[in-house]
This record gives C-alpha cells, structure tokens and sequence, in this order.
C-alpha cells in the first residue's frame, strides 16, 4: 500500500464473471478488431437461441492458462432497445442509468457533448444512434485469417438463428508503431483498479499529497463492487447498479467513431509552427497533445522527447502538474491536460480523480502517406471505446466539463484544440514569454456515430440468454 493511503477490507473480484475486454487489455498482440452491431428482427424467444450460442464464446477475465493468449476473443455489449428486444422487462430496463436509456443521439444529449453541425446525429453514419443498433460484438484477432475465420462464423451463426442481422460494422487494425492517425502513441496511460491492475498505479492511480500513488476502487469500473464513496461510507454502501441479476459484474460502454482530417491537423500544425518555433511542427503538436509523439510527457520533457521512452515502462505515466501550475512546459490547453488533469485542478487531485475512464479503441483506415498535406479522401480516424461505472459522471463529465469548456482551467470558453469546434471557433492559447495563440480553425475530429452500451457479467448474459432476469 502506498504510504498515505488509508487502510479499508480488501477487494477480491471474481475475474470470471466479467468480460474480458474491461479490466484485462488485450493489448497490441491483437492487430485485428471489428465491432459488428446487430439488429434483432425476431421474437424475444427467438433472439434469445441465437444469443446463447454467442455466450458460450465470451472471453472472460480470467487469466489465460500458461500466458497463451487465445487467437480470438469476443465481447458483447446491449444498448436499451437491445436489453427490450432479448425481452427484459421495462422495469428492469428503467433500473439502468438515464443517460444509457436515453442513448448517445439524444437531441439535448448531443448538444451537450458537442455533437452538432457536421457531428450531429443526422450526419451520423446509417445504422448509427438510429435505436436500430440492439447487441454488439466485439471480435480480435491476432492475424488477419483468424480475423477473416471469426467474422465468417459469426456471420453464419446468425443466418442459421435467422431475424438477426449486422447492421453496421467497423473493422479495425492496429496502425504501425501503435499510433494513432495523427502519429501519436495512445492508449497507454490507464487507470490502476485495486485488486486487478495495481502495476500501473504510478500515475495510473489516485495521487497522494505524499506524493505517493494508490490504485482505484473497482467500483468506479465494475458495478456491484465498492467505489471511492463506498471507502469513506460508514456503512459501506455500494453503488447504484440495475436490478438483479443483470449489474454485478456489468460496466457502462461508451463507443464512438471519431473521423480525423490527417491532412488539416498536418497542414494546421506546418503552418503555425513557422511563426511558433521556426518550422518544429513536431514541438507545436507536442504543445497541443501534451505529449512528444513517442509518448514522453511533455512536463516531464519540455525540451525534446526522451528517446528511451516506452509505454510500457512503470514509469510512463509517473507525473503530475504540481510544479507547471502555470503551463510554462504542458499548455494548460493540451489534450492529455485537459482530459485528464491529475493535480492541475489542485485540492490534490481530488476534483478530477472521479471522472477517469478504462479507454480502448483501435483506428481504422488507411494511413495518409507521411508528407501528404491534402486529404485523398480516404475514411480514417479513431473508434472510441470507454468502460465506466457511470457515463455522466465519468464519461460526459470529460467531455463537457473538460473538453468541450475551458473556463475550469482558467481557458473561458475555449474548447480542446485537438478535437476543435465544429463551428471552425477552435483557439489555444501556448504559454509563454511571450504567449503564442493557435488561431480559429475547423474541427480536426468529427463524430461519425456512437452508441452508449452496457456490458454485463457472465452470470447476467446468462440470464439473458436463458429469458430469466425477471
């Protein structure tokens, strides 16, 4: 235990009633990954035969015999009309969270994550937050005939069962080096989750006014176990979860399909960087992510990125803002401040601890070409994926309060530059001496569709399947 950290019983998680794909990356072994949602067309008794035989493949979080990792994995997850259409009843689906029943595509929900103008819900991709989309499938694979060799038995489970149909698909696959589009290394700075991933808890965990590290309640994660209120609840009381037998071991899924204009964050950054730091582009994106593109913190490393520098390393993310409070090395503006502040807040982190995500995803489409300043109008960008015990608190929380508004961390209403503004109003002011201001510029990310999910337990899928969750 870290020093500092209180004392509270220790937490034993039953790794084989949660899914895998939660608390357990499967990390860059696996190259391939589609998200395959389905649309059930059938009665209830129906869906649920073809269902079961889809449980019986989930991919636990169980520890893999001997270290071999399978050469496929799959995980599911519902959305509200798919929990109704498996015939749960409405008051077992009222039992979920608002936000989960409401769905991504709500008018006023949309307003309030910035899904307007070209992220709106009515650009969104066809199948996408329509209500149409009921289960989704989540297949990796190590290789691509694995990958081919998944999709083809999915594919036939479902014309066998009949009134189940893919009505939307992404495929995935694991970019060189393990960037994303616009060449950085993502996907690494997790949360550490007491009794489960303790290894990453130096900046992964909750910081300590000692400067020490403790990891997260799993609560915060995984429903049906203690979260952050619950360790300082006299009684213990855990979280609100949906009714029996569908929350324990279940968890919040928010997935989204960000497009990314490679070719305009390219030229954005040429240009800016001529009158910033005399042509350095790689020095004004690090200002605007927070990081250099290997990955070494920009706070840590202000000058020039750290060329040993690994992901991996228990060290990766072992840093806070105590002593940049002023943005002179990180831009109070960067990406990775602003989605995850630490300490930058002050009162010791505690105002920002609550709202950390498990973050997933995987890009998709091609590379553009290093060098290329004009989009070839190729289809390419990032799927989102976030596990979290609640979406507003958690997910939205960032998304609204951090990204999406500025005046928090003293910014008024600037947005993240990195995602920018759909309305081309996206600034950010580089601190400085002088100060340097990243001038108005149309959004580099847009939201091409989203969903939000739940994944249950394996005791619920069961339940699911066999038309028992009451």
């Amino acid at each position: 235990m870290a020093p500092g950290a209180k004392q509270h019983p220790p937490v034993h998680i039953d790794f084989g009633d949660i899914q895998g794909d939660i608390l357990r990356a499967y990390g860059n072994t696996y190259d391939c990954t589609s998200y395959a949602f389905v649309h059930i067309d059938c009665a209830p008794e129906q869906a649920r035969a073809w269902f079961s035989g889809v449980v019986d493949h989930v991919t636990t979080a169980n520890p893999w015999p001997r270290g071999e990792k399978p050469l496929t994995t799959l995980n599911v997850a519902l959305t509200a009309p798919g929990l109704r259409a498996l015939g749960v009843s409405d008051d077992k689906v009222g039992s979920f969270s608002r936000e989960f029943r409401e769905g991504m595509s709500d008018a006023a929900r949309a307003v309030l994550l910035g899904d307007v103008g070209p992220s709106a819900p009515s650009q969104w991709e066809r199948g996408l937050g329509t209500g149409e989309t009921h289960v989704l499938l989540t297949i990796n694979a190590q290789q691509p005939v694995d990958h081919k060799r998944a999709l083809g038995k999915m594919k036939a489970a479902m014309k066998a069962a009949g009134g189940v149909r893919v009505i939307y698909q992404e495929d995935t696959e694991m970019l060189p080096g393990a960037r994303e589009h616009f060449g950085y290394a993502d996907g690494f700075a997790q949360p550490a989750v007491e009794g489960a991933t303790e290894r990453k808890v130096r900046g992964g965990g909750i910081p300590l006014q000692d400067g020490g590290w403790r990891a997260f309640a799993p609560g915060e994660f995984i429903l049906g176990y203690p979260d952050e209120d619950t360790r300082v609840d006299p009684q213990r009381r855990l979280p609100n979860m949906p009714a029996d037998p569908l929350g324990r071991s279940g968890t919040y899924m928010v997935w989204r399909k960000l497009y990314q204009d490679v070719a305009l964050w390219r030229r954005t950054m040429r240009a800016a960087a001529k009158l910033y730091t005399a042509g350095d582009e790689d020095l004004l994106s690090a200002k605007v992510v927070g990081r250099w593109a290997n990955g070494t913190p920009l706070v840590t490393h202000p000058d020039a990125p750290d060329d040993e520098f690994h992901p991996s390393s228990s060290q990766a993310n072992d840093f806070r803002y105590d002593d940049d409070l002023d943005g002179m090395r990180c831009p109070l503006g960067s990406h990775i401040r602003r989605s995850n502040p630490r300490d930058a807040l002050g009162w010791g982190g505690s105002l920002s601890f609550r709202h950390r995500m498990i973050r997933r995803g995987m890009p998709y489409g091609a590379v553009l070409p290093e060098g290329v300043m004009e989009d070839d109008g190729v289809d390419r960008g990032l799927v989102f994926v976030s596990f979290q015990a609640s979406i507003s608190r958690q997910f939205e929380g960032v998304q609204v309060q951090w990204l999406n508004a500025g005046n928090i961390f003293g910014l008024g209403n600037d947005k993240d530059y990195l995602l920018g503004d759909p309305f081309g109003k996206g600034k950010m002011t580089i601190q400085g001496k002088p100060p340097f201001l990243l001038s108005p510029q149309e959004t580099f990310v847009t939201t091409r569709g989203g969903e939000y999910l739940f994944v249950p337990g394996m005791t619920a899928l069961a339940a699911l399947a066999d038309g028992t969750t009451g």
